[in-house]
């Protein structure tokens, strides 16, 4: 029998009148209502499935495997921020901005804006070290249905419509590497998530262990793009020259330009969904959270002077494959086939993270009572939420079939930074609440949060303007979410 299977002891003899106290400390008294499970850790209540009547029985508890050490949070948070994008999208900088100045100016001002909400979210994870992390943060926050309304916008359309888009990425990438027809794009598709979910499904060892070694496969593949380009010959006046097309950028352009930047930066949240199963979350999460997004922000700043230095402020603006283009300077042909296999690598390793991570909130908010009682389940031998990670992959290759997963994407995107913003201001209540914490501390505080809760106005703001309609279908499928929290919550109460 393997070592972290838990053997159930012999079912004792219960009296219907009144529970019996349990001598063994990981079996619970199930009885109608939840007030009998409050004080337990979340793990512990979430198998304790309320009966009508007065009836008990116990069950024997499954918590979190406390596996996670500060490399693997780490990995966590430099997966969930690096993405495919930044072999990518530079050039949207640097079509907005008229100096390669003003271009890394933007990346660096992007960073720091992403190390402030690290810096919130070291603190908030201190305070509430359980699995789920942001949604946690918002319902003790502010309401427990503005934490619903994040996990339903994650599960039914932002994680899962990332998802699809990221595994027809990483298969057409990967079946142009092998040489085979794009038409076994949807076949490769499913088969990476249906991998990565089984991988991931046994273990929270095997799911960060692959996360892991995608992470550091990227950060090669990116630390080799940047020694070319350093020690290659360089474009002329690389630095200095302004793009001769181009209007001098203000403060309207520089704002513009940091829009596709921070979306860039996010994804360090990831870390805070699986804090309850870190080692010791309260000392390793805040380190992860502030090095993961550091060591983020220097390599995306060298990445692009890479491509500056490589292709020029004009030849950047002018290519939609930077990273491509700049590689085929050095490597020939074989650039753009290294390129390719970077991108494959970081799609999957993307796909990975989405699976591993994510899948906590929805447990949460099923062991809160506001979701269907089945995800609140942990899977008794490999202590992972078995069957939330079975929702979320059936529902993104759902989206894969549909192909509207891109539509859905871009419609609710927009709401990471309103739920970002709202997290952060949830900081201030905490602390009015709960007084300063003992240990970790935001620096800055109360100007430096407050400073990222107005960015994330603005680039809310921004993205509204730019798109009103498609914002409003956003907020709309968002809203359907409030009576869905009320429907769930009316079913666990009367259970």
């Amino acid at each position: 029998m393997p070592p972290n299977r838990l053997r159930r002891a012999p079912a004792p003899t219960l009296r219907f009148d009144e529970p019996r106290p349990s001598s063994d400390p990981r079996r619970v008294p199930r009885r109608a209502g939840r007030a009998e499970t409050r004080g337990l850790p979340s793990a512990t209540r979430s198998t304790c499935f309320p009966t009508r009547g007065p009836s008990v029985h116990y069950a024997l508890a499954v918590s979190f495997k406390r596996a996670l050490g500060p490399f693997d949070a780490t990995m966590v948070v430099i997966g969930g921020i690096v993405g495919s994008g930044i072999f990518i999208n530079p050039y949207l900088v640097a079509r907005t901005l008229d100096t390669p100045a003003l271009v890394l100016g933007a990346w660096i001002a992007g960073g720091a804006i992403a190390l402030a909400g690290a810096f919130a979210y070291a603190e908030l994870g201190q305070r509430l070290p359980k699995a789920g992390g942001q949604y946690v943060y918002l319902a003790e926050a502010w309401h427990p249905v503005v934490g619903f309304l994040y996990g339903w916008a994650l599960l039914f359309m932002i994680e899962t419509g990332a998802m699809a888009a990221v595994a027809i990425s990483f298969a057409q990438y990967a079946l142009r590497l092998a040489g085979q027809p794009d038409t076994l794009v949807m076949v490769v598709a499913i088969a990476a998530i249906v991998l990565l979910s089984a991988i991931n499904y046994v273990g929270v060892t095997p799911g960060s262990r692959v996360n892991n070694v995608f992470v550091l496969l990227k950060v090669t593949a990116l630390g080799v793009i940047i020694l070319l380009a350093l020690w290659g010959p360089s474009s002329p006046s690389w630095l200095t020259a302004s793009r001769g097309d181009a209007t001098p950028s203000g403060a309207l352009a520089f704002g513009a330009a940091l829009i596709p930047i921070l979306f860039a930066y996010g994804g360090w949240q990831n870390a805070n969904y699986v804090a309850e199963e870190m080692r010791d979350p309260k000392r390793h999460l805040p380190r992860a959270l502030i090095l993961g997004t550091a060591i983020v922000v220097v390599i995306y700043v060298l990445a692009n002077v890479a491509y500056l230095r490589t292709l020029g402020l004009t030849g950047l603006a002018a290519t939609e494959t930077p990273a491509a283009d700049a590689a085929a300077m050095w490597l020939g042909a074989g650039g753009a086939r290294f390129v390719a296999a970077a991108i494959a690598i970081s799609t999957f390793g993307f796909l990975d993270l989405a699976i591993l991570a994510p899948t906590r909130v929805y447990y949460a908010m099923a062991n809160d009572g506001a979701f269907l009682p089945a995800v609140a389940k942990l899977h008794p031998r490999f202590q992972t939420p078995a069957n939330a990670i079975l929702l979320q992959s059936a529902w993104a290759i759902a989206l894969l079939f549909t192909g509207k997963y891109g539509d859905l994407l871009n419609t609710v995107v927009f709401a990471d930074w309103i739920f970002f913003g709202l997290t952060v201001a949830g900081l201030f209540m905490l602390r009015r609440r709960q007084g300063t914490p003992d240990g970790f501390r935001t620096p800055g505080y109360p100007w430096l949060p407050a400073l990222f809760v107005l960015v994330a106005v603005v680039v809310v703001y921004s993205v509204v303007r730019e798109a009103p309609m498609r914002a409003a279908v956003g907020a709309g499928l968002l809203l359907i979410g409030v009576p869905v929290f009320y429907l769930f919550k009316r079913n666990s109460a009367n259970v």
